[in-house]
């Protein structure tokens, strides 16, 4: 199809571990939350297919990195979204609603890169549910909370509502925050997620069981990798990338911009 324009394991436990228990951040973010330890831990979420990776090692997702928008089924969108990174799809064949909307990238369906990409997410995917080492437990609404970097896992829906959530790297730009979410995930209406003291959304990974969805003018960053759908509703910002597996991509007047490494 055509292109379309429009490290030892040991050392690392043990810094982690380090990190994880140091508390080196400069700055008090306005709304305290709990540390890790308010969570207690839990067991595996199984065997991954591919080889375990230390908890909050970095999620590679290769030839899926250029892309701002992956979709399995379709892409549709309403209004003048902007997209800002790649769009794909594979194995669907609809993208709609650009224009108005408009990509600052390239645009791949049902070819050659998307298929690939796809492959990648899945392989990403795996890799981020698969995490198994010292996971701490959440559940519910994450609203007026502050995490630090680690793994965090929910059995059940996680959602980030009566409040914003604060992810703090304390003071490191390479630290790593994924979120395990067993079945949907939701930000309601006018909700954000902070970044502060050194955390970029490139190293934010939020893996979905099922679908994520989001309110109107919900400010988010991170990576979402989710198995089914992606819905944003008007407004939502996005610093990250919305890739879903196997369902659709819709937007309505939302931005999203592609992070950096």
């Amino acid at each position: 199809m055509e292109k379309h324009q429009l490290k030892p394991t040991l050392l690392v436990v043990l810094v982690t571990a380090l990190v994880t228990a140091c508390s080196a951040g400069n700055s008090t973010p306005a709304v305290p939350g709990p540390g890790p330890a308010a969570f207690g831990s839990s067991a595996s979420l199984g065997r991954s297919a591919f080889p375990i990776q230390p908890a909050t090692a970095f999620v590679d997702l290769r030839s899926a990195a250029p892309f701002a928008i992956l979709a399995g089924s379709i892409v549709t969108n309403t209004g003048p979204t902007k997209v800002v990174g790649n769009v794909g799809l594979s194995p669907g064949s609809a993208i709609t609603g650009f224009p108005p909307g408009v990509i600052h990238g390239h645009l791949y369906i049902a070819d050659r890169i998307a298929r690939q990409a796809k492959l990648d997410l899945t392989r990403a995917y795996n890799d981020a549910m698969g995490r198994t080492h010292h996971p701490i437990k959440v559940h519910g609404n994450l609203g007026g909370q502050t995490l630090y970097p680690g793994l965090y896992k929910s059995t059940s829906s996680l959602a980030i509502s009566s409040g914003d959530l604060t992810l703090d790297a304390r003071g490191d730009s390479d630290a790593v925050f994924i979120f395990q979410i067993a079945s949907k995930f939701v930000m309601t209406t006018g909700r954000r997620v902070i970044l502060t003291n050194g955390a970029r959304a490139t190293n934010v990974f939020w893996a979905v069981g099922s679908s994520a969805t989001f309110g109107t003018s919900c400010s988010f960053y991170g990576n979402l990798l989710v198995h089914q759908s992606i819905s944003m509703a008007t407004g939502t910002v996005m610093v990250g990338r919305a890739l879903a597996r196997v369902g659709a991509v819709t937007m309505q007047r939302n931005t999203i911009v592609r992070p950096g490494r």
